[in-house]
């Protein structure tokens, strides 16, 4: 996510106004980078449990779902349930409650959870950013919504930054994966403050903080994969990039500097059909023989 989809991390070191010398004002990044982390931390605390489960990272919210009984949690108090690490089932079973309640706020969005004043700082911060950074995160945002609707274009499929992109060329369907080695809480909390949820469902969201990206990799893999299955990886980690040479996925380095294609705005659908006909080949034989 950090460095592919959105930027923040090179805001706040300012190695993304490094990237422009002299165009880009350093410390109006770092500034830029410091209000995000303050409203990702404070959505992420006072809305999805955050200061509770911060030492309970699972690497997907449906980790626990078998301990879910599905008790009615509408008069649940979960600040008087004697919550604690879960290291037993009826512990489990709690983080598994707040669990669904994160992916139930998360399908029905922030204006469902924010007052009009924070979304207007919201939208605020969001377009102040994507000026900022030339458009990065409208140009990123717009490459998910091409590869959701992209069923006319066989050569690529789904999509998942930091992590994978995985199609089916005869059923056409295409899916935004996201693998990030942050946290998986506040992973969730940025994908609804960078307006990615209604391109990336919260089954898709994958946390490789304790179990790494080639583990991710394995799962996705395992969950979607079929004959017509294809996957590719973008990034702009090692560990990624390792990971998708291990499970033999083509992989798209984004690149920060203003004259690379690999970056956003820069990198197309074009492009990305290109990587996956060098690994996959060109998929006009394949369906002829279907």
């Amino acid at each position: 996510m950090d460095e592919t989809l959105i930027l923040l991390k090179s805001l706040l070191n300012g190695s993304y106004a490094e990237a422009f010398p002299g165009l880009k004002d350093g410390q109006k990044g770092v500034e830029i980078g410091k209000m995000w982390e303050k409203h990702i931390l404070q959505i992420s605390d006072d809305f999805f449990f955050y200061e509770q489960i911060e030492n309970c990272n699972k690497p997907f919210l449906d980790a626990l779902s078998k301990y879910d009984d599905g008790q009615d949690l509408s008069d649940y108090d979960f600040n008087q349930d004697g919550f604690s690490p879960p290291h037993d089932d009826l512990n489990k079973r709690k983080l598994a409650y707040r669990h669904r309640v994160i992916a139930n706020k998360y399908k029905h969005g922030l204006h469902n959870i924010l007052d009009q004043e924070m979304m207007d700082l919201w939208d605020a911060l969001y377009k102040m950013t994507d000026e900022y950074t030339d458009g990065w995160l409208s140009s990123a945002r717009a490459l998910l919504e091409q590869c959701l609707a992209g069923n006319e274009d066989p050569t690529f499929c789904n999509t998942v930054a930091g992590g994978v992109v995985s199609s089916n060329a005869t059923a056409s369907c295409h899916i935004n994966v996201l693998v990030t080695s942050g946290s998986l809480i506040p992973s969730l909390v940025k994908c609804l403050l960078f307006r990615l949820d209604n391109l990336i469902s919260y089954e898709n969201v994958y946390s490789s903080w304790d179990v790494g990206k080639l583990q991710c990799f394995q799962w996705i893999k395992d969950r979607f994969d079929s004959r017509n299955t294809r996957f590719c990886a973008i990034g702009d980690g090692w560990e990624e990039c390792e990971a998708a040479q291990a499970m033999n996925w083509p992989f798209i380095k984004v690149d920060l500097r203003p004259n690379s294609s690999h970056r956003f705005p820069g990198l197309t659908l074009k492009t990305v059909g290109f990587y996956f006909s060098i690994v996959y080949g060109n998929p006009d034989s394949e369906n002829e023989d279907d």
